[in-house]
């Protein structure tokens, strides 16, 4: 990664980057939160502080370095709140994981502590999702500001030569292609990076779920895909209008905001098989997919299709 991607904060896409987890870690017996148990929580998530973390219990949600990441970013983040039920909830804006720590407490609790605990609970959610709500609205403008100053993409790009797809409605910063993630109301929110080798990356912090990228203006039929190549691909074979929903788990939440934006119109969700996974997850979030808005689930060179 370049330092002007660093500086852009652009963030590579594994999986991970696109699918939310919620992972709960129950240690020790413990009357605080500053001890050193949710840091070692915090690395064994893979999201160790850059440097020693003094967890305040307050309620309020405050960011740290993440080891790894540049100097200065501030993408891990906690929210935690002491007591005779500690807990600490922590993650990344960069990957946009999120985890639980809670402390297990020695005595049970009394009636009242178990309505503070969830009052204070509460708000620490309360205060978790005003955060994100902050770090989208970073990423929106930061999105429309770069997508202003790239310039169209054009069927050069080493990329879509390889793929042997055309560019369609997106654009290139230097070497990177930049596909557009917006709302069913056309609101950007995010950008998504592919370099000539191929790797891709997201603005850190952008909203991906429920976003998409629509390829064409829908006549007959509204096609849904994982990536560009694949849809640009399936696009340029049917005519068809065609959405980007970048990875299998958005393909549902994508699938359903088509469907309220157009009632009666045939969706038919375009799956990758991904059979050398574990669980199949390209087939298996394209059926979920197709059976949520009434659709049709098709496999890699349409040898079968399905209404489900």
């Amino acid at each position: 990664m370049t330092d002007k991607e660093k500086a852009a904060g652009v963030v590579p896409t594994p999986e991970a980057a696109i699918q939310k987890t919620n992972r709960v870690i129950i240690v020790g017996n413990l009357g605080r939160v500053n001890d050193q148990e949710p840091v070692q929580a915090m690395r064994a998530a893979g999201l160790e502080p850059h440097k020693p973390l003094d967890i305040r219990d307050d309620g309020r949600v405050h960011r740290y370095r993440v080891t790894g990441d540049k100097p200065g970013s501030v993408n891990g983040w906690y929210v935690a709140h002491g007591g005779p039920d500690p807990v600490v909830i922590f993650g990344s804006w960069k990957t946009g994981e999120q985890h639980t720590w809670r402390g297990a407490s020695s005595r049970a609790l009394t009636v009242a502590e178990q309505a503070d605990a969830q009052r204070r609970m509460q708000a620490m959610h309360q205060a978790r999702e005003a955060e994100r709500i902050a770090v989208q609205a970073e990423a929106r403008a930061k999105a429309a500001a770069l997508w202003s100053s790239a310039r169209p993409a054009t069927n050069a790009h080493p990329y879509l030569q390889k793929k042997q797809v055309p560019a369609i409605g997106i654009r290139c910063l230097r070497d990177q292609l930049l596909i557009p993630l917006r709302d069913a109301h056309g609101t950007l929110h995010s950008l998504q990076f592919i370099g000539a080798d191929g790797s891709k990356k997201f603005l850190t912090g952008g909203r991906v779920v429920g976003c998409y990228f629509a390829i064409g203006r829908p006549r007959n039929a509204l096609l849904l895909a994982e990536g560009y190549a694949t849809a640009a691909t399936i696009f340029a074979a049917t005519g068809e209008a065609t959405a980007v929903a970048f990875n299998a788990g958005n393909l549902p939440t994508v699938a359903r905001a088509l469907r309220s934006k157009f009632p009666h119109i045939k969706i038919v969700v375009c799956a990758d098989d991904d059979a050398g996974t574990p669980g199949n997850p390209g087939v298996t979030k394209a059926t979920e997919a197709a059976r949520a808005v009434r659709g049709v689930v098709a496999v890699p060179r349409l040898r079968e299709a399905a209404y489900v």
